[in-house]
């Protein structure tokens, strides 16, 4: 089985913050606890209009698990009540995402009249669905 290890050689904090968030849907799985979504299947459901397939989900809670980002609460109950949470390390990360959200949006507003790869790379998809 995979397993995602932070490298020993750690170069700068950039590197580490970008190490433990990268991931297909870490983002999402940290905002949607964030706004309140615990439990598994309710992940699940919102993640399912992007196509998130249960094992990734699973997979990247583990490492955000693991890494101390999320905090998962088992429930002694039957059947099994599973709930993740933030931790306070995770909720350093949502002011991060602010300000990355930010910086995106005026890069995309500054590269409108630029030929970026954004721009090329949706350019290309219309193209192909044109031709479809």
């Amino acid at each position: 089985m995979y397993e995602k290890k932070i490298p020993g050689k750690k170069r700068s904090g950039v590197d580490v913050t970008f190490y433990v968030i990268e991931g297909k849907w870490k983002r999402d799985i940290i905002l949607c606890l964030n706004n309140g979504i615990k439990r598994p299947i309710e992940l699940q459901k919102y993640l399912a209009e992007a196509k998130a397939s249960a094992r990734v989900l699973n997979q990247q809670l583990k490492e955000l698990e693991k890494y101390g980002i999320i905090y998962k609460k088992v429930y002694p109950a039957v059947p099994p009540k599973v709930e993740y949470y933030l931790t306070d390390i995770g909720k350093e990360l949502i002011p991060l995402f602010k300000v990355m959200e930010d910086w995106g949006n005026n890069y995309s507003k500054k590269q409108e009249n630029i030929d970026s790869p954004i721009n090329s790379n949706e350019r290309n998809l219309v193209q192909i669905k044109k031709a479809s």
